[in-house]
């Protein structure tokens, strides 16, 4: 009997390349002169992986989050692992509003991805393994296609294939 190959579908943000996008963001917007005196903030949550931003208008609060996302954008950060949240009304009719990392992926994108890897006919398996996927198959090549194919579908997050053995 063949051995077994197989690989994990794992959905992460490095926490330490998010607190280094977070600390070149709020120091632009401590330099810039459009946003140096609006009193717009951005904090960082490295425990709860959460960004809020508060601003004393929506469109400051949007340049705010521009600010932000090129900067994770250039730490090679998919701006797809962001979930932010309704604006809220804060004191002084400003704006907050709290964006989340998602690390993992949650039960109900794993079925969806394990109905697709299914729907595929091939002669491979997917089981769920708490917050990842792993995919096995006696063929490396019935692999690679099971990685181009969810690489070609969108499910929301942003998906890395590793421990492919």
């Amino acid at each position: 009997m063949a051995k077994e190959s197989s690989f994990d579908v794992v959905s992460t943000v490095d926490i330490q390349e998010a607190d280094n996008a977070y600390q070149q963001a709020s120091r632009e917007l401590s330099q810039r002169y459009d946003l140096k005196q609006t009193g717009a903030t951005l904090t960082f949550s490295k425990g709860e992986g959460t960004f809020t931003l508060t601003a004393p208008s929506e469109f400051v609060a949007g340049q705010v989050r521009d600010v932000l996302a090129s900067k994770l954008a250039k730490r090679g950060i998919d701006l797809a692992s962001l979930r932010w949240a309704d604006p809220q009304p804060s004191s002084g009719g400003g704006v907050r509003q709290v964006a989340t990392l998602v690390q993992g992926i949650d039960k109900e994108t794993a079925k969806r991805i394990s109905k697709d890897v299914r729907d595929l006919k091939l002669k491979c398996k997917a089981t769920v393994e708490g917050d990842k996927l792993r995919v096995s198959s006696a063929s490396r090549d019935t692999l690679q296609q099971v990685i181009a194919a969810l690489r070609a579908n969108d499910y929301g997050q942003p998906l890395q294939f590793e421990n492919y053995r």
